[in-house]
């Protein structure tokens, strides 16, 4: 997608399931066009979309039916649903989607995530990343695998990790740390081959200690 362009979305949910009738609106800055795709969403299987949301009740089971329809594409997805448990919300973010949990989110933030996960950022609204770091203190050693860590990389950039793991990407970390995006990119990469990571979401789980990986880092 070339950045004059506004995105194309592909709404995966029930007929009628959905709550945010007037998204996007006329002026959404990043979102121009949104497709249905009722499950079990064969429709997937043609036409070129940008990013996916899905809304379902229960994600641990319609995420993985989604992506067999996606099968070989790379397609950012992005999951709405009730359910925080934590289980749920590791288990879906392990598997590389963004998480919105259901009343956590504004149709803005909505547009927000769809277009960070065009440059590879994984958003989590609030409730998404609670249930994240509760997952990664329920991990053995969870405390441990942290302070390693924080071995390993610079004050600054465990300021950009820490921010990172709360659901920002790069712009907003920028903003909140008064540098330039392209700098915290610049950051972000250092931190991606410092942690052997391959991109924000590995980050993050290794940074929270969410994920067995981490153990395999050096010392």
């Amino acid at each position: 997608m070339r950045s004059s362009q506004r995105l194309s979305v592909a709404l995966a949910c029930p007929e009628g399931d959905w709550p945010h009738e007037d998204w996007p609106a006329p002026d959404d800055p990043y979102v121009g066009r949104v497709v249905r795709v009722s499950p079990p969403y064969h429709a997937l299987r043609k036409g070129a979309v940008d990013v996916v949301v899905l809304r379902c009740e229960e994600p641990t089971e319609s995420f993985p039916r989604l992506l067999r329809e996606l099968g070989d594409r790379s397609v950012p997805v992005i999951v709405v649903s009730a359910r925080r448990d934590t289980e749920t919300v590791v288990e879906v973010f392990r598997g590389g989607a963004g998480y919105l949990v259901e009343g956590d989110y504004c149709s803005h933030m909505l547009s927000s995530a769809a277009m960070a996960s065009t440059v590879g950022h994984t958003y989590l609204s609030p409730s998404a990343c609670a249930a994240l770091r509760e997952g990664a203190r329920r991990m053995p050693a969870a405390g441990d695998t942290m302070e390693r860590l924080r071995s390993l990389l610079s004050p600054r950039e465990r300021q950009i990790m820490e921010l990172l793991s709360t659901g920002l990407g790069a712009q907003e970390i920028g903003l909140r740390l008064r540098l330039s995006e392209k700098t915290v990119r610049n950051n972000l990469s250092n931190i991606y081959a410092k942690l052997d990571a391959r991109g924000g979401t590995d980050a993050v789980l290794r940074w929270l200690g969410a994920t067995p990986a981490a153990s395999a880092l050096h010392t």
